[in-house]
This record gives C-alpha cells, sequence and structure tokens, in this order.
C-alpha cells in the first residue's frame, strides 16, 4: 500500500471538507467563482510545473490529453453545481448528496467496464436514493417547483459530475499530476469566461477575496495537484472510503460556524446514505462471493 499517497489524498480531502463554509464567504455567484478558482489554480499549478522543470520531460499523447480535457468539463461542471446547491440548501445536506458519487462510479463501472451490478449494489442505490429523499425532506418532492428549488438537481448533479470526474481520471496514467491539473483548470477558463459577470466582482470586501483567493489557490491549485497525485497510485476501495473525510469535516463545520442541526428525519437520511455506501465499499460484490464460496 502507498502510505504516502494515502496520506495526500487524507490531506486534499480534510481541505476540500473547507470549501462549503469558504463559499458561502466569498460574495460570488457559482460560475465567477469557479472561474477565479480556475484562474489561481492555473497560476499556482503552473508555477511549481515550471520550478520543478517537468514541463520539460512532460509526454503529451493525444489520447490521452482528450480525456484530460474531457476531465477538466466534468470538474468545472461539478463545481458549479456544487457551488448552485449550496446557495439554496445546508452545506451538510449538499455534501451528503454530493457524496453519492461512489454509488454513480459503481453504475458507470456496469454500464462501460461490463462489472455486474448484484442485488447488494441495486439495494444500496436505492438506500441512497431514499436517505437523499429524507434529508432534502419529503414534502420538497410534492411539486416541481419545490423540487427544483430544493437544490436537490443540484447536489445530484454535482455528484454525478464527480463520479465521471473520478471514472476518467483513473484512466490517465502518463500525464504528470501538474500537467493533468494544470489543463483541467485552463479549460474552466476557456468555458466559463464567456460566461462569467464580471459586475459579481465589484462591492467585494477584503475579507471576502480573501477567501476567493482561498478557495482558488489552496482548495482547487493545492488540493486538486494532491487529488490527482494520490488516487493514481490507490485502489479504487481506498480511494472510495478516503474521500470520507470530505463530508466529514464539512458537516462538523457546518454544525460549529453555521449552526446547522438538522432534524431526525434528516440525521436517519444521512446515516442511510452513508451507511450504505460504506457497506458496499468495505464487503464488494467479489468479498461476498468469496464468503458464499468458503461457506458452501
Amino acid at each position: 500500500m502507498n502510505v504516502g499517497s494515502m496520506i495526500k489524498l487524507t490531506i486534499s480531502m480534510a481541505i476540500f471538507g473547507s470549501i462549503g463554509f469558504f463559499t458561502t464567504q466569498t460574495g460570488l455567484p457559482p460560475v465567477e467563482l469557479v472561474f477565479v478558482r480556475c484562474i489561481c489554480a492555473t497560476i499556482f499549478l503552473g508555477g511549481l510545473w515550471l520550478l520543478t522543470g517537468g514541463h520539460k520531460t512532460e509526454v503529451w499523447e493525444r489520447k490521452e490529453v482528450l480525456k484530460t480535457v474531457l476531465c477538466g468539463v466534468f470538474i468545472v461542471l461539478n463545481w458549479v453545481f456544487l457551488f448552485k446547491a449550496f446557495e439554496v440548501m445546508s452545506i451538510s445536506i449538499a455534501i451528503s448528496i454530493y457524496n453519492l458519487a461512489p454509488i454513480f462510479v459503481l453504475m458507470l463501472g456496469s454500464v462501460f467496464l461490463a462489472e455486474k451490478m448484484g442485488i447488494r449494489s441495486i439495494c444500496a442505490t436505492v438506500i441512497c436514493f431514499l436517505g437523499s429523499i429524507l434529508i432534502v425532506g419529503i414534502d420538497s418532492f410534492t411539486s416541481i417547483a419545490q423540487f427544483m428549488n430544493s437544490g436537490f438537481v443540484w447536489a445530484l448533479l454535482s455528484a454525478i459530475c464527480y463520479a465521471l470526474t473520478m471514472f476518467t481520471s483513473k484512466t490517465i496514467q502518463g500525464m504528470s499530476s501538474y500537467a493533468l491539473t494544470f489543463v483541467q483548470t485552463m479549460v474552466g477558463i476557456v468555458l466559463l469566461f464567456p460566461l462569467s459577470d464580471f459586475n459579481a466582482f465589484t462591492n467585494l470586501t477584503n475579507t471576502n477575496w480573501l477567501y476567493i483567493l482561498g478557495t482558488g489557490f489552496i482548495h482547487t491549485g493545492f488540493v486538486y495537484y494532491l487529488f490527482f497525485d494520490s488516487i493514481r497510485d490507490l485502489p479504487t476501495v481506498i480511494v472510495s472510503v478516503l474521500v470520507f473525510v470530505d463530508p466529514v469535516v464539512a458537516i462538523l463545520l457546518d454544525a460549529i460556524f453555521l449552526s446547522f442541526r438538522p432534524s431526525f428525519l434528516q440525521v436517519a437520511g444521512i446515516i442511510l446514505i452513508f451507511g450504505s455506501i460504506l457497506y458496499t465499499v468495505f464487503y464488494p460484490p467479489q468479498q461476498a462471493e468469496a464468503v458464499k464460496s468458503n461457506s458452501s
């Protein structure tokens, strides 16, 4: 087991857990915030890339570059959708739905890698969905307007894009972490420049800018370098477990600094989601088959 990669991923997830709190303090809408994050991350990663001399030895393969660009699109959409969710629902609720990503990774594997989803995986998916309904509130699903305004759709879309990011990045092996993240954040700049409203940057306070630059250089540049530098060296199961550091930190910060107090049904929903995901991760279908064979 690569201990160094495990430590890097744990640190990146712990830092990323505070992104919700930082986002609420920036005073920027989602598109503009992600745009600035991409600029800061590109400067940060480009600088490291030049200082280490990695740009001189980088090997560019067309297929991997195309995958990286696609991964960049997924990352940008992931950020925008997640920040949209933060605008209309509590950080804890949005993060809980966001962390349905491992379930979507399983579904992607069944579709594109011919990995069969057994009864247990299907049950876990259904339980996660039921948990999502509980934490958002059953009332939010009684009309289309309430459903759309609940933030559930944004959080769910962010989870899907996060899963697509994880799924795609695991297939990129030749490019360095610097090149990988640099290209992806450049994609974000190109995508969001024509969509950004630059009037949103007027009347921002110094405190706003501190949080904005923090989300750019720390949460985007530093964290995503650690993230992509570590996941390629770790098994999917380990990655799926360590990403849970992110929601734990996010929920704690939400409770301590933003006074989030979940209802009984919301607590039940959070338990259903994380319980079923952890069960799926720690007791995968292969292990279930092995136990069944040994007992027969």
